[in-house]
């Protein structure tokens, strides 16, 4: 077998977001893309000679195309190993699990998380380190600076390795080890949590429905839910992973999973209901007549993680994104926790719970984890909230009433506005970053502002600093908007508005939470001008 040194140039817009490189699968197919992508990766970490990496991904279009060539560039980068999941699926948490398990030198998962898959659609290459977690920032921007002066790049010219079955392997000098990508992940929950009591919890009569949205972790759900709790056959739904996720947007929120949001509001509703999305990374909480959102999930969690027996000797704290509700802050302060605000992007929890300072992380974006991985985990949020109520013998309406009851209710929504011309949502942005400094002060509705920032966060533990994350107004009595461009789009930018006012009168516990907030919305198009810049009056997704 020969290393062919195939020359290239670079090709613009390589730049990774906060969760790798994330553009059309058409672009990624395109001559020489991804090889020039995964080039600058390995030449971005200092080589690949001698290394060991986990490859996997959801499973989305392009995926097993795409892990031939990747195997095949690192065997002629001289990488010693990879560690490939069968049929190159895994899902990302249960690659940051293999990661770590084996303690390799990190991993390549192929994913576009949330977004879309087909031919047509998305699809998305990051680089996860040896902790199991995404790559830094420094170690993106040199993958980034490389991807602008690349010239070369090595490729094994070999057969396609058969990764249908699991076995050793070997690509040239590569050893590949082909692994069941569902069994460690699997056994990683059984020490975690009480399998005992789920399942009495289910034999007595509780009802699931887990919609894997046609994605990866219908596999996971299935082996857990059904063959290892004892939940009946066919509670979970969608659960062959499909190229095109069968054509559903795979973001398990009320919109986009609007099927389970029918099951569970509907005659004879389960009791419990739940969606992961593209890559398993994301979770929605679904109770009967009821929609859990996902900062009253991560406060829940926080509040009862204690219960579960690998979080029995306590949470070190909690941390969440900026964007997210403060509601975890309220379960920390009153039960003695620490507990951080970062900027969006799972990487920054990692250097918090890699110096043991947190437990439990989550982000308004339908993301919630521990450190038992080095990512947010739908699956394991599924399986935490499960535990819960096994031994807290709650509904998960009660177990929201009771928690508001003890900490008061932080309404909370997001609103995505998405496609909008690149240049009008940065003229929105620049626009209301020069009107920061004089808002405070300022009336709208009958509350005045009392602070406003671009948010900029220091990293406590090795100082790094990251700027314009989020502009933040936050009124008198606590109630703020926050409004940032998202990172996880492929068309054009996504704008995020977040919205957040606490209620304390168990009287006013019940209201829609868009009704709760709407003066807080009007008031936040009213300061940031949103029609007039982007010619939008209601966003395209809430959540």
């Amino acid at each position: 077998m020969q290393v062919t040194t195939v020359q290239t140039t670079p090709i613009e817009g390589q730049k990774p977001g906060t969760s790798g490189l994330r553009k059309k699968t058409r672009v990624f197919m395109g001559r020489h893309y991804l090889e020039n992508f995964v080039q600058s990766i390995f030449d971005g970490i200092g080589g690949a000679a001698g290394k060991t990496f986990v490859l996997g991904g959801d499973g989305r279009f392009f995926n097993k195309r795409a892990a031939q060539v990747i195997m095949r560039m690192a065997a002629a980068n001289g990488a010693s190993r990879v560690i490939v999941g069968q049929n190159a699926l895994l899902s990302t948490p249960a690659a940051s699990h293999l990661i770590r398990l084996n303690r390799t030198d990190g991993g390549i998962i192929m994913s576009a998380s949330h977004n879309p898959g087909g031919e047509d659609e998305d699809f998305g290459v990051k680089f996860n380190m040896a902790n199991g977690g995404p790559a830094p920032e420094n170690v993106t921007n040199a993958m980034f600076d490389r991807t602008k002066s690349i010239t070369a790049y090595k490729m094994l010219e070999a057969q396609d390795v058969d990764i249908s079955k699991v076995g050793e392997k070997s690509l040239g000098d590569l050893r590949v080890t082909v692994v069941d990508p569902v069994a460690d992940y699997a056994d990683l929950m059984e020490t975690l949590f009480d399998f005992d009591a789920i399942r009495q919890l289910i034999a007595g009569g509780f009802s699931i429905s887990f919609d894997a949205m046609c994605a990866i972790t219908g596999p996971y759900a299935k082996e857990i839910l059904e063959k290892r709790l004892g939940a009946p056959d066919g509670t979970v739904v969608h659960g062959t992973p499909l190229p095109d996720f069968g054509g559903m947007h795979p973001d398990p929120n009320p919109t986009w999973a609007h099927e389970l949001m029918d099951r569970m509001n509907g005659p004879n509703a389960p009791d419990f209901g739940a969606a992961s999305d593209g890559d398993g990374d994301r979770n929605m909480i679904v109770g009967r007549n009821i929609y859990v959102s996902p900062s009253d999930s991560l406060a829940v969690l926080a509040a009862n993680g204690h219960l579960a027996p690998g979080y029995r000797a306590g949470l070190a704290g909690v941390a969440r994104s900026m964007p997210t509700s403060t509601a975890a802050d309220r379960v920390a302060e009153k039960m003695g926790m620490a507990h951080y605000e970062t900027p969006t992007g799972w990487k920054f929890f990692g250097n918090l719970m890699d110096d043991g300072r947190v437990t439990l992380c989550g982000e308004e974006s339908f993301g919630t984890g521990s450190d038992h991985v080095r990512e947010k985990d739908g699956l394991w949020a599924v399986l935490l909230w499960l535990n819960i109520l096994a031994v807290r013998k709650l509904s998960v309406a009660e177990m929201l009433q009771d928690h508001w009851a003890t900490y008061g209710r932080n309404y909370y929504s997001r609103h995505d506005f998405e496609a909008i011309e690149t240049d009008k949502a940065d003229a929105l942005m620049n626009a209301l970053r020069k009107r920061v400094e004089t808002l405070p002060g300022e009336t709208f509705g009958d509350r005045k502002v009392s602070a406003a920032d671009d948010y900029a966060y220091t990293d406590p533990v090795d100082g790094s600093l990251s700027n314009h994350q989020g502009i933040r107004v936050i009124f008198d009595d606590g109630a703020r908007f926050v409004i940032r461009l998202s990172g996880t789009g492929t068309s054009g930018a996504t704008m995020r508005l977040y919205l957040e006012a606490l209620e304390t009168d168990p009287a006013r516990f019940d209201q829609d939470p868009q009704d709760a907030l709407a003066d807080i919305i009007a008031s936040a198009h009213e300061i940031a001008q949103i029609k007039t810049h982007t010619g939008r009056e209601r966003p395209d997704v809430m959540t």
